[in-house]
């Protein structure tokens, strides 16, 4: 069900990504690759249930900040948090959605899924361009017993501003110092390996590296089902060696001090927890607080409360986690208020 299911998001995506000025909608949005798998599954049992449609462009975080900003859609979506300073700038508010996470993939042939395994420092070293082949002593001293190829690695990543590079970066930078220092995190960054390649959307890196033997890249989790991608297991900040799906994604939000931070944009990366995955993240929504096109932005509102309340399932059944009610309750109350849509 599940691999039938991500064929029919596949198409949307495609759809989405080459039709959507061909497409009529009630609501309009733009923004994060990242959560687009369930925002379609949302946006279409919400059109079954309402009679509202949904266009959302799947461009990127950084192209949903360009829209929101210049006013053409009604809702902006990133995975990269916008800070509370710029917020109260562009006089907007900003909520989290979804959660999932960020995942190592990887084009080895001879390896199932999960089996090799890998540490955030020997990782930040092979995106340093420091770590070039596979065999690598210290990756190889990671999976005694493996067969590593003397093959080179080929770094893939997001072409576009992205907030799936945001996630992936800010987690390099929390374990490697020589990352923070030299190359930093955000949306986009210089990338230092001499043997690398872009890839727009979560969908071009997949893409890519599914296409380049011997590659090594990074995707929303949704992507490495859809595209039956080979994954590595990942170290968290207790020891242990986890594998993404949306019980490790959970327990990595289980300790998020959501109004913490100036627009919720809380950072789970390395989260602590036995079972925590370290590079989980939230998926945002921006909207202004008076907005030109009232009824619309209503409609939006509208959209996020159904989907709060009755896509938990789908969410779960794409291995993104939804936000607890105790969350949406909040959100409703803080965030939402702040909303003029009179």
């Amino acid at each position: 069900m599940k691999r039938l299911f991500l064929k029919s998001v596949a198409a949307s995506v495609a759809a989405l990504a080459f039709g959507t000025s061909a497409i009529a909608a009630d609501i309009t949005g733009a923004g994060a690759t990242f959560p687009f798998p369930v925002y379609a599954k949302w946006a279409e049992a919400y059109k079954a249930a309402t009679g509202t449609g949904l266009n959302y462009q799947s461009i990127g975080s950084s192209g949903g900040l360009k829209q929101i900003r210049a006013k053409t859609v009604a809702f902006g979506a990133s995975d990269a948090p916008v800070s509370g300073a710029d917020l109260d700038k562009d006089g907007m508010v900003q909520f989290p959605a979804i959660i999932g996470g960020t995942v190592p993939v990887l084009n080895l042939e001879g390896f199932k899924p999960g089996e090799l395994k890998i540490t955030g420092p020997v990782m930040a070293d092979m995106f340093m361009g420091k770590i070039t082949k596979w065999n690598d002593p210290a990756f190889a001293a990671l999976n005694p017993g493996k067969n590593l190829p003397d093959q080179a690695i080929t770094i893939v990543h997001r072409a576009d501003g992205s907030g799936t590079t945001f996630n992936w970066t800010d987690y390099l930078a929390s374990i490697s110092k020589e990352w923070a220092d030299k190359v930093g995190k955000g949306a986009a960054v210089k990338w230092p390996a001499a043997s690398s390649v872009g890839g727009k959307g979560n969908e071009g890196v997949a893409a890519n590296v599914n296409r380049l033997k011997g590659a090594l890249g990074y995707v929303e989790y949704a992507y490495v089902k859809k595209n039956n991608m080979n994954f590595m297991q990942l170290q968290n900040a207790s020891g242990k060696y986890v594998s993404p799906d949306d019980v490790t994604f959970a327990a990595a939000a289980a300790g998020a001090d959501w109004f913490s931070v100036p627009g919720m944009g809380v950072s789970m990366v390395n989260a602590k927890g036995d079972n925590s995955w370290p590079v989980s993240t939230a998926s945002f929504i921006l909207m202004y607080k008076q907005p030109e096109k009232k009824a619309e932005s209503a409609e939006v509102l509208k959209f996020f409360d159904w989907a709060f309340k009755n896509g938990k399932k789908m969410a779960a059944d794409l291995d993104y986690v939804a936000l607890p009610d105790s969350l949406t309750d909040q959100i409703r109350t803080k965030v939402w208020t702040q909303i003029n849509n009179k």
